[in-house]
């Protein structure tokens, strides 16, 4: 994958996708927030956004076929 042009400053097209994925993981962790993993909140919620930025990828990846 390439590069955006943003008025003259190459945005590199991960860093968006890392952007997205977050707002997509702020949306899902309100979802997830009322579950009790008694201590394991950190690592789950490393997990949700790892899998959130997976998915964006994914959808990268097909538009740009």
């Amino acid at each position: 994958m390439s590069d955006f042009d943003l008025y003259g400053v190459f945005v590199p097209s991960f860093l968006i996708q890392a952007i997205l994925a977050y707002f997509v993981f702020v949306l899902m962790s309100y979802l997830t927030d009322r579950l009790d993993m008694q201590g394991w909140t950190g690592l789950f919620k490393l997990c949700l956004y790892l899998v959130c930025l997976l998915l964006v990828h994914q959808v990268f990846v097909e538009i740009n076929k």
